[in-house]
């Protein structure tokens, strides 16, 4: 979320292709965490001190849930609960999710346009010991506390990439892969397999920002899903997943020695500061990959 606020601040042009690998079914409603944070934080609505959800926001809906002694671990408020109750009444009468995010980005202000990356459900599964789980069980309700032993797109291989996305990743200057977790944020994108052989195509015109520095993700359990995706856990196995689809990765200055590893993928290997610390942070991160993207 961060770099796409300093890209929505630096330039007016841009699209957010957002991933659905993360959208679940929960009390009858679609709920789409990774397209409502962007929404939201484009909206100047999102909770900043959680990173999800809208700010001031209370939560009557869940507390009545745990007082009837229903399942409540999924943390839906009030406020955030009517673009769920939105969105699904849309998608029961005919609309497709790209349709009903744009009118609900629309509705609520967000500054830039954004497409979810199918109209197609794609699910997110962990494997752990303790058998399969949708992403968002092993992340919110479990803690992402088991071994992750796998990571599949259930319904990846069927889906197709959303035509406005398809249109927005040819006509696009630049492609900017943002600093996410790169299998459960990314890969669940790159699975649809319309879209990456979009990117592909557009390779030359793709840059990627490493999501880790050193060994460590900057945020998130990034670590557990690279370990058992067959990863390193460096800027070089974001580079060895990214090979394909991306022409250059941005990496933390302090890992420039890894940079012959990165170019050895076929890729080029740029540094910069890529800790984004407040919207000064963010937007300095914005301008210059804005910049690599006038080179």
């Amino acid at each position: 979320m961060k770099l796409v606020r300093g890209l929505a601040s630096v330039s007016k042009d841009i699209t957010v292709i957002c991933n659905v690998g993360d959208n679940i079914w929960l009390y009858g409603l679609y709920v789409c965490p990774d397209i409502d944070t962007v929404t939201y934080g484009l909206a100047c609505l999102l909770d900043e001190k959680r990173g999800w959800g809208i700010k001031g926001d209370t939560f009557s809906f869940v507390d009545q849930m745990k007082r009837m002694g229903r399942p409540a671990w999924f943390g839906l408020g009030d406020r955030d609960l009517a673009t769920h109750v939105y969105r699904t009444e849309m998608l029961r009468r005919g609309k497709s999710l790209t349709e009903v995010t744009i009118a609900l980005a629309k509705t609520l202000g967000a500054t830039s346009k954004i497409l979810p990356a199918t109209d197609d459900e794609v699910e997110t599964v962990i494997s752990t010991p303790r058998g399969e789980m949708h992403l968002q069980e092993f992340w919110v309700k479990r803690g992402a506390r088991p071994a992750v032993t796998g990571v599949a797109f259930r319904g990846a291989d069927r889906a197709r990439p959303g035509r406005q996305v398809v249109e927005v990743i040819k006509k696009s200057e630049r492609i900017i892969i943002a600093p996410a977790n790169p299998v459960s944020s990314i890969g669940p994108m790159l699975a649809i397999g319309g879209l990456r052989r979009e990117l592909v195509r557009a390779k030359e015109r793709v840059v990627a920002v490493s999501p880790i520095i050193g060994s460590r993700p900057v945020s998130g359990p990034a670590a557990k899903y690279m370990k058992a995706a067959g990863l390193e856990v460096s800027p070089a196995g974001v580079a060895s997943y990214y090979k394909e689809v991306a022409g250059s990765l941005v990496i933390a200055k302090t890992d420039w020695k890894m940079a012959g590893r990165i170019e050895q993928f076929g890729m080029e290997a740029a540094r910069a500061d890529i800790i984004m610390t407040g919207p000064r942070g963010e937007a300095r991160l914005a301008r210059y990959l804005a910049g690599k993207a006038r080179n």
